[in-house]
């Protein structure tokens, strides 16, 4: 890859806790994986993009001048909006060629769509001679997601991918972007990324409508509560006002809450190297996201019952946004290999999927490496 001028990644991500609260303002407690999307990436002289991957036969040509025209892309669409957003506020975009690699599974609820979305723009900006801020790149990013891939996005994924640190999770405040970076000591324990590789679509599912349900619970409690977010509501709150919530739209508002107090609980948790509170508010997040929050489905529900059935697992969910992808699972490290033989096992013979397991680290998010 020496032809190149700059190696730059991003990383895909996990979320220890704090499932759909990013976009109704709460903490979130995610963390960068050792699983990227790479960019190889050198100036062309010209007026074009040229896009073409390690793991796909096809080339895209993207003009810089009409990036606004890609949205229909099967493959590029992400980079041409996330180049599209940087140039529009204000960056200079240089024709270039770009080689992508991505080692973050498609589909996986591990956020592969922000990865190559921050890993294109940080790319960018190297070319450009530009260093710009991680968090700018963030938003730039989620904006792409938002506006142009038309996911209704918060800013969890995006961010994880570009301000992630290695060894650490970060508690980050989606409301104001404050973040808190905690040192993530497991003990005697490891988590376990297992993906039940059903395949989702984000877009196709039912994710844009409950952020539509989560909006329309704001405005109503706003009729009588000064909240400025759906996070704002406190447990006792919700018990005080529930009733002005249709039943649908008072479980989505159940899970919001008690979702963003199992985040506080989490990190009083991890602080103290308690474990098994930890495993603990696994179990109830998947709960919450299964009976309240509606969009787990047989797959992960079966992936998660056969992990917490394990008396090595402290506690096992759903990640991302749902309808399919990945768990993550709190076990104990020595007895991780029999875990999985189980857990494939149990999976295979409910479902007919075969379950697949990631060996991650936690990483930092971008990084910049210049080739020549």
């Amino acid at each position: 890859m020496k032809e190149y001028s700059f190696k730059v990644t991003a990383a895909g991500r996990i979320n220890i806790i704090g499932e759909h609260v990013d976009y109704c303002g709460g903490k979130v407690m995610p963390a960068a994986l050792s699983l990227k999307n790479t960019v190889y990436i050198r100036p062309n002289g010209t007026n074009k993009i040229n896009l073409s991957w390690t793991t796909l036969p096809d080339k895209v040509s993207l003009d810089i001048d009409k990036l606004e025209s890609y949205k229909d892309l099967k493959y590029g669409n992400y980079q041409a909006g996330a180049a599209l957003m940087w140039q529009r506020a204000g960056h200079k975009i240089t024709g270039c060629d770009m080689l992508q690699d991505c080692t973050v599974p498609f589909g996986s609820g591990l956020s592969s769509s922000a990865a190559i979305e921050v890993s294109t723009i940080a790319a960018l900006a190297a070319i450009a001679g530009e260093k710009p801020d991680s968090v700018e790149i963030a938003l730039k990013a989620q904006q792409a997601e938002r506006e142009y891939a038309g996911v209704n996005c918060g800013i969890m994924d995006q961010y994880a991918s570009a301000c992630g640190k290695k060894d650490s999770v970060m508690l980050l405040d989606c409301h104001t972007l404050e973040c808190e970076y905690l040192p993530l000591q497991l003990g005697d324990y490891s988590l376990v990324i297992t993906n039940c590789k059903k395949p989702h679509n984000l877009i196709e599912s039912k994710y844009n409508e409950r952020r539509e349900e989560t909006e329309t619970a704001l405005k109503l409690l706003q009729q009588r509560l000064d909240i400025n977010c759906l996070a704002d509501l406190t447990v006792a709150q919700f018990k005080t006002f529930a009733t002005l919530l249709p039943p649908v739209i008072r479980k989505r508002v159940e899970h919001v809450v008690t979702e963003c107090e199992r985040v506080r609980v989490a990190t009083l948790a991890l602080k103290a190297g308690n474990m098994e509170m930890l495993g603990r508010l696994l179990n109830m997040s998947h709960a919450s996201l299964r009976d309240n929050y509606e969009v787990t489905g047989k797959e992960p529900d079966a992936l998660v019952d056969a992990a917490q059935s394990q008396s090595c697992c402290l506690g096992s969910r759903l990640i991302g946004g749902g309808f399919g992808g990945c768990t993550i699972s709190l076990v104990k490290t020595k007895d991780a290999d029999e875990f999985k033989e189980f857990v494939y096992n149990a999976y295979y013979k409910e479902t007919g999927y075969k379950a697949e397991f990631y060996a991650s680290d936690i990483s930092d998010g971008i990084t910049v490496e210049k080739l020549n």
